[in-house]
């Protein structure tokens, strides 16, 4: 009873070896054939990615300190986490991790606005259309379960190393909950809200942007976060490919056994993190305090 699977019939040897040359050459085939025009692409998301680190980098730290408790004011009136932004970058600074953190910020600031901007159009599809979610979900459960080394392999065999294939697989781990949630705020929207918008004459756009989206906003903002938290947790992965920032000296402590840059630079993500989701989870809540006067 124990060994039923043996019953079933295996591959063969030779014809699973065929199977994965076919497969590897197939792929390698296309790389050569057609990787110089993707890196082409790419290449204006290369020189965004340039600048904008070198913005960062050349922006003075005390700049950086009230752009970053200015966007956290707006999203959360809370001067707890206002003071708690300042405390966890002045520490960053003060341990000699500035640069690697602008590097690592840069590299998020993209990953979420690309994920947002691709998820959230996706996720609103996928609540308008049955067959749609039919179809997206598989694909968001296999993204989900995929081991995040395994995201590097195509995309380096396709790209290279650098920043670009380290982009693209942060948003391909990343994007899953931001599509999810948008899917899920703008089904739960309130059945009542919308025939009351349709007996206003409003159009299927405007019942979107005017309606659907502001009331889904909160759960959208909980996707934005948890794509945030999950961007933030390849940093160290994307390392490996060349990716600057907090990842490297992680991996270099690694290989090398420092304990405390390892430390100290894992720290630093950690600050960041917190302080994204401080700022992300207030904004939500805002959020949510609104929709409920609308309703209300």
């Amino acid at each position: 009873m124990g060994d039923w699977w043996r019953e079933f019939p295996e591959m063969d040897r030779e014809t699973l070896v065929a199977l994965r040359k076919a497969l590897d050459g197939g792929y390698r085939e296309f790389s050569r054939s057609y990787g110089a025009e993707i890196e082409a692409f790419f290449d204006p998301l290369l020189y965004f990615l340039v600048w904008f680190e070198k913005l960062l980098l050349a922006t003075p730290w005390w700049l950086v300190i009230i752009v970053l408790c200015g966007f956290a004011w707006m999203a959360s009136r809370s001067w707890k986490i206002i003071l708690g932004t300042v405390i966890a970058f002045l520490l960053i600074g003060w341990f000699g991790m500035w640069e690697d953190t602008m590097r690592t910020m840069s590299i998020i600031i993209v990953c979420t606005l690309i994920a947002i901007a691709l998820g959230v159009p996706i996720g609103i599809l996928m609540a308008r259309s049955g067959r749609t979610q039919a179809v997206v979900t598989p694909v968001l459960d296999v993204m989900q379960t995929m081991p995040a080394f395994v995201y590097l392999i195509p995309v380096v065999m396709l790209l290279g190393i650098g920043k670009v294939p380290g982009v693209i697989a942060v948003v391909i781990y990343a994007i899953p909950p931001v599509i999810r949630l948008t899917n899920l705020g703008i089904r739960l929207v309130d059945r009542d809200v919308m025939e009351a918008a349709d007996s206003f004459g409003a159009s299927p756009w405007q019942r979107l942007v005017r309606v659907q989206v502001p009331l889904a906003m909160p759960t959208i903002m909980a996707g934005i976060n948890q794509t945030i938290m999950m961007a933030l947790a390849m940093v160290v992965i994307a390392s490996m490919i060349g990716v600057k920032g907090l990842g490297q000296p992680v991996l270099k402590s690694i290989t090398n056994q420092y304990f405390t840059l390892g430390l100290l630079n894992g720290l630093a993500i950690v600050a960041l993190a917190i302080v994204f989701d401080r700022i992300s989870q207030a904004y939500g809540r805002r959020m949510q305090a609104y929709r409920e006067r609308l309703e209300g």
